[in-house]
């Protein structure tokens, strides 16, 4: 069974840092890209970033660059998403998501169609 599964979230006054780690199980995560995404109450989901573990390219949205990092450990089969300078606008359930299609290369998207395995989410909570 394909599963990955999200931990790190908490409470966090602005201006500080978590780091999100998603453990992937049942598959090796050469060639699969992972995406990080997010849901705050009332809106609709959100890409954040997302890193293909074979060669380590990333990709992020506008919103998280330069303050959010993608990055992967394959030994430990797990991703992670280093934040920091948080925001209360950050505030939401963040999830992890893999690509519903093993790829050769990179193609960096946030769509979540192209994203088959989802993880149940940790909630982040920024306080201003």
């Amino acid at each position: 069974q394909w599963l990955v599964a999200e931990s790190g979230g908490g409470l966090v006054q602005s201006g500080g840092s978590l780091r999100l780690s998603c453990a992937a199980s049942g598959f090796m995560l050469d060639y699969y890209t992972i995406a990080w995404f997010r849901q705050a109450p009332g809106k609709e989901r959100e890409g954040v970033s997302c890193i293909f573990s074979t060669d380590g390219s990333t990709y992020y949205a506008d919103s998280v660059k330069g303050r959010f990092t993608v990055s992967t450990d394959n030994a430990k089969n797990t991703v992670y998403l280093q934040m920091n300078s948080l925001k209360p606008e950050d505030t939401a359930v963040y999830f992890c998501a893999r690509s519903n299609l093993a790829m050769l290369g990179f193609t960096p998207t946030l769509d979540p169609r192209e994203y088959k395995y989802w993880g149940q989410g940790t909630q982040v909570t920024v306080s201003s």
